[in-house]
C-alpha cells in the first residue's frame, strides 16, 4: 500500500541526520508521496506532514510533492474533501519547507503551466509563494522580480476580455488572477515603503527597482489592451480596479509622477543585442503611454498631479505618448491615443498653442498619424474621430502655427480628400483674416501668395487624374472663387491679383485641358459600352474592371455604366465651378480696365 511504503521510507529517514540523507532517500519519498496522492490517502499524507518528528524530513524531502499535488487539487471537484487534504499539504508544505527549494519548486510550476489552467495555477500558488518570498533572507529582491517577471510572462499569453460580457464572464480568470497578483506583491511594496520612510536615503533599490518593473510591464499587459471605461451594470470593473491598484503602488513608492513626466527614467540595461535594446524601449514606451492615459483620460491618481503644469507643457510631456499610441492598429490601443490627445487638447483655449512647438518632430508625426488614421483605418468611427481631434489641433494653434501646418500637411498627406479639407481651413483663415481689423501677416500678403502656389495647382498638370483628385480641385476652385468675389483688385488684399497670372497658367489652364481630355475619354467609354450591350445577349454580362491597378468586384455593363455617369457628373460639377471663377475673373478684370480708361 502507498501509505505503508511512505511510511517506510519516512522511519528510515528519521534515524538519519540531515547531512545524511540520499539522493536515493528523495526520490523514493517523492514515489511514495505521489502514489498517496494519486491513489486518494491525501488525508494520511497530511498526518506525515504535520507529524513533528517529521520536520526534518519535510523540510528537506517536501518541495518534490508540489508538482503531484497540483495536479491532485485540479483532479478533485470543488467540495471534495480531498482536495481539501491537499490544500492543507500545500499550505503545511509552504511553512515547513527550505524556502529556497521550495521557491524554485513552485516557479517550475508556474513556468510548466499553460491555455486554461495559468490562471487556476498562479492563484493555488500565489499565497505559498509569497510565503516562501517573506521568508527569503538572500536575493529576496532578485526573487521576487523572477516571481513577477514569470507570472506576468505566463498571463501574456492570454487574451484580455474587452466587451462587457467577457469581462463579466472572465472565462479564463484573468480579470480575478491580475487583482490577485497585485494582493501577492503589496507587502513587498509595503517593505519598500517601510524603508523609505525610514530613511530619506534609501540605497536598497532592488526590490523597488523590481515592483517598478512589475508596474510597467502590467501597464503593457493587460491595461494597455483593456477595455477601462465605465461599464453599465458592473459595479466593480477588475481592469480600473487593477489600474487603480498600480498606479497607487507607483505612487506609494514616490515613482508616479517622475514616470509621467520624465521620460526613460532611471537605469536602462545594457544590451550588447541592439534588437534587445529595441524590444525594450519600445515595451517602455508603450508601458509610459499607458500610464499617461491612465492619469490623463481615465484619472487614476490625477490628484497627486502638481497644478503648476499648463496645458501646453500636459501637452508637450504627451506627444510622444500619443505618438507611441497612435502608431498602433489594434482598437483597444488607437483608441487609448485618440482619447488621449483629444483630453490634452480639451484642456487648451483655442489659437493659445506657440507656433514653435511644431519645431519638435512629435508635433509634426502626430497629425500625419491622424491623417493615416483617418485614411487608412476600417473603423468608421475611429476614422471620424481622428478628423473631429485634426480639427482641434489645428484650432489650438497660433496663426502661423496653423500656416505650418498646413503647409506641412498638404505637402505630406499624399489623400486628396485631406488636402481638400485643408484647403478649406485655409480659406476658413483667409476670411478671418481679411474680415478682422487687426493685420494678418500669414493668410495675406506675400505669405499667403506662396501658400496658394501649392494649393492652385495640379500634381501632373493637364495628365492629372481629376476623379481621384476631385475633392481636392473642387476645394481649390471654391477657395479661388471666395478670393477673387471678396478681395477686390484695387485693394489685393490677399495678393491673389498680383499672381493670378500664374494661377491661370498653372491651374486654371491645365485644368481647362485635363477637363476636356477626360470627358471626351468617359464619353468615348460609355458609347462603347452601350454599343457593346446591344451586341451581347443580355445586358447582364458580366465584366472586370480595374481601378488604381486593383481588380474591382465582378461588374455587369449596366453598373459600369452608372460608375461612368457618375465620373462624368462629377467632371460637369468641377467645370460649372470652373467657368464660374473664370467668369468673375474677366468681369472683375473688365471692370478695373474701364476705370481707368
Amino acid at each position: 500500500m502507498a501509505v505503508d511504503e511512505l511510511q517506510a521510507i519516512i522511519q528510515r529517514c528519521q534515524i538519519l541526520e540531515e547531512a545524511d540523507f540520499k539522493g536515493e532517500d528523495f526520490n523514493l519519498f517523492q514515489v511514495a508521496g505521489q502514489k498517496c496522492l494519486e491513489d486518494g490517502y491525501a488525508a494520511q499524507l497530511l498526518e506525515v506532514i504535520q507529524n513533528e518528528k517529521n520536520k526534518v524530513i519535510i523540510k528537506n524531502m517536501g518541495w518534490n510533492l508540489i508538482s503531484p499535488l497540483v495536479r491532485c487539487i485540479f483532479m478533485y471537484k470543488q467540495e471534495d474533501d480531498k482536495r481539501e487534504h491537499c490544500l492543507r499539504i500545500l499550505d503545511q508544505l509552504a511553512q515547513l519547507c527550505n524556502p529556497k527549494e521550495l521557491f524554485l519548486g513552485l516557479l517550475e510550476q508556474i513556468e510548466q503551466t499553460s491555455g486554461e489552467q495559468v490562471c487556476q495555477t498562479v492563484m493555488l500558488l500565489l499565497e505559498p509563494l509569497q510565503t516562501v518570498l517573506l521568508k527569503l533572507q538572500n536575493k529576496k529582491a532578485y526573487s521576487v522580480g523572477l516571481s513577477l517577471a514569470m507570472i506576468m510572462n505566463q498571463l501574456t499569453a492570454l487574451p484580455v476580455p474587452y466587451t462587457k460580457q467577457q469581462i463579466q464572464e472572465d472565462k479564463l480568470g484573468l480579470c480575478q488572477c491580475c487583482n490577485a497578483v497585485v494582493d501577492f506583491a503589496k507587502p513587498f511594496v509595503s517593505e519598500v515603503v517601510k524603508n523609505m520612510e525610514k530613511s530619506s536615503e534609501y540605497n536598497d533599490m532592488e526590490l523597488k527597482e523590481e515592483l517598478i518593473k512589475f508596474c510597467m510591464q502590467s501597464l503593457k499587459y493587460p491595461l494597455l489592451a483593456a477595455q477601462l471605461e465605465q461599464l453599465e451594470g458592473i459595479e466593480e470593473h477588475p481592469f480600473r480596479h487593477f489600474a487603480t491598484e498600480i498606479t497607487d503602488i507607483l505612487w506609494n513608492m514616490g515613482e508616479l509622477i517622475p514616470l509621467v513626466f520624465v521620460h526613460h527614467k532611471g537605469k536602462s540595461p545594457h544590451w550588447e543585442n541592439q534588437e534587445f535594446a529595441d524590444i525594450e524601449r519600445k515595451n517602455s514606451a508603450d508601458s509610459l503611454a499607458c500610464l499617461s492615459y491612465l492619469m490623463f483620460v481615465q484619472h487614476f491618481g490625477v490628484e497627486c498631479l502638481p497644478v503648476v503644469f499648463s496645458p501646453s507643457y500636459l501637452l508637450l510631456c504627451n506627444m510622444t505618448h500619443i505618438e507611441v499610441l497612435l502608431k498602433r492598429t489594434e482598437e483597444s490601443v488607437l483608441s487609448k491615443g485618440l482619447d488621449l490627445f483629444e483630453s490634452c487638447l480639451l484642456r487648451m483655449e483655442d489659437n493659445s498653442l506657440l507656433h514653435h512647438y511644431l519645431e519638435l518632430r512629435s508635433f509634426i508625426n502626430v497629425p500625419q498619424d491622424l491623417v493615416k488614421i483617418m485614411t487608412l483605418c476600417p473603423m468608421e468611427h475611429m476614422r471620424k474621430k481622428s478628423l473631429n481631434i485634426l480639427q482641434l489641433f489645428i484650432d489650438k494653434f497660433d496663426t502661423e502655427g496653423k500656416y505650418t501646418l498646413f503647409r506641412c500637411l498638404l505637402k505630406t498627406s499624399n489623400h486628396a480628400g485631406v488636402e481638400g479639407y485643408i484647403i478649406k481651413n485655409i480659406k476658413d483663415q483667409i476670411h478671418l483674416a481679411v474680415t478682422k481689423e487687426y493685420d494678418n501677416l500669414w493668410f495675406t500678403g506675400h505669405h499667403l501668395i506662396s501658400l496658394l502656389d501649392l494649393v492652385l495647382s495640379l500634381p501632373e498638370g493637364a495628365e492629372t487624374d481629376l476623379l481621384q483628385n476631385s475633392d481636392r480641385i473642387m476645394a481649390s476652385l471654391n477657395l479661388l472663387r471666395y478670393l477673387v468675389i471678396k478681395d477686390c483688385e484695387s485693394d489685393n488684399q490677399t495678393g491673389v491679383w498680383t499672381t493670378l497670372g500664374k494661377i491661370e497658367q498653372n491651374f486654371l489652364k491645365p485644368l481647362r485641358v485635363g477637363l476636356n481630355m477626360s470627358k471626351a475619354h468617359y464619353e468615348a467609354e460609355i458609347k462603347n459600352k452601350k454599343e457593346n450591350r446591344k451586341e451581347a445577349q443580355s445586358s447582364n454580362t458580366v465584366c472586370s474592371v480595374t481601378v488604381s491597378g486593383e481588380k474591382m468586384p465582378a461588374m455587369t455593363t449596366g453598373m459600369q455604366l452608372q460608375v461612368l455617369h457618375s465620373a462624368l457628373f462629377t467632371f460637369d460639377l468641377i467645370e460649372s465651378v470652373l467657368a464660374r471663377v473664370e467668369e468673375l475673373i474677366e468681369v472683375k478684370t473688365k471692370a478695373v480696365m474701364d476705370e481707368n480708361s
